[in-house]
């Protein structure tokens, strides 16, 4: 008989947030496949969630979410390890204090925030739609911005650190909504969640994260709730009865919140759709 377990993708998830998600998925007994960049740091954590609860089918892809070559690899090894995943977590996220190009020669921020999942859920559709009431969720935040849709690349503007990622995070709300609607009808959900404030090393693994953030997280650090609190928003769209049939929403501690303005805005949705679609050399219309 076929193992009917949850097949489960976490990209991020050697360390924070994507560590607690994947761990909690393993300790229910789902296979677990854990996205990171770091090859060393990312069998650490696989190792110490085998022996933490005791699941061996916990597996390791190792990719840079800033390169669209890596997350088609990335791809195509999950196309030949499994023929359906029930659940895929966008969590990776990172934050650069200086502007920087990839090697397509698109912003940093919004190559790996934004980019990076977009792309790779298009590609890994095919096996979404093979699960049964499969379920998307991509990490966001709660930063009221608007993208500027005409200088993504931030050619024509000075670069602000948070600026860049607080229109890349954006970007998740509005590719969250662009999805649910092509997907409709298909049995799977597509939602975005803002985890809350709470320990984390963002941009922290690859000297991105500023001297400031560093200093502030070494002092206060202490006083924020621990990643395992802020998975559980994330556990609650991937598992709840309760949201079962809820797609495109933008969610807090259990419940949907207020997005941005621009989110909102159909027209936004779709030509951010177009525009990703475009830099990632996908159709039109991707979904």
């Amino acid at each position: 008989m076929a193992d009917q377990r949850p097949i489960s993708v976490v990209t991020g998830a050697n360390s924070g947030l994507g560590k607690a998600v994947a761990s909690a998925l393993a300790g229910a007994g789902d296979r677990v496949v854990m996205v990171a960049r770091d090859p060393v740091r990312g069998a650490t954590a696989r190792d110490a969630l085998i022996a933490t609860t005791g699941n061996t089918d916990i597996d390791l892809l190792v990719g840079d979410l800033a390169s669209q070559s890596d997350v088609r690899r990335l791809a195509g090894e999950l196309g030949d390890r499994t023929d359906r995943i029930h659940r895929l977590v966008n969590n990776a996220a990172t934050a650069y204090p200086v502007r920087g190009l990839t090697t397509e020669g698109i912003e940093r921020t919004f190559a790996v925030n934004h980019l990076a999942p977009f792309l790779l859920t298009n590609l890994l559709l095919p096996r979404l739609r093979r699960a049964p009431a499969a379920r998307i969720v991509t990490v966001g935040t709660r930063i009221d911005t608007a993208i500027r849709l005409d200088d993504v690349n931030f050619e024509r503007r000075r670069y602000s650190m948070m600026r860049a990622y607080g229109e890349a995070k954006l970007g998740n709300i509005l590719f969250t909504r662009g999805l649910a609607a092509r997907l409709d009808g298909s049995g799977i959900t597509a939602n975005c969640v803002f985890p809350g404030v709470f320990r984390s090393n963002l941009g922290g693994t690859d000297g991105a994260q500023p001297v400031l953030l560093r200093l502030f997280a070494s002092a206060f650090g202490w006083a924020l709730p621990r990643p395992e609190r802020a998975a559980e928003r994330v556990l609650y769209l991937l598992r709840s009865e309760e949201v079962a049939d809820t797609s495109g929403g933008y969610f807090g501690d259990r419940r949907p919140i207020r997005a941005p303005a621009q989110a909102d805005d159909p027209d936004a949705v779709e030509q951010l759709w177009q525009l990703s679609a475009k830099l990632t050399g996908l159709e039109p219309d991707a979904g």
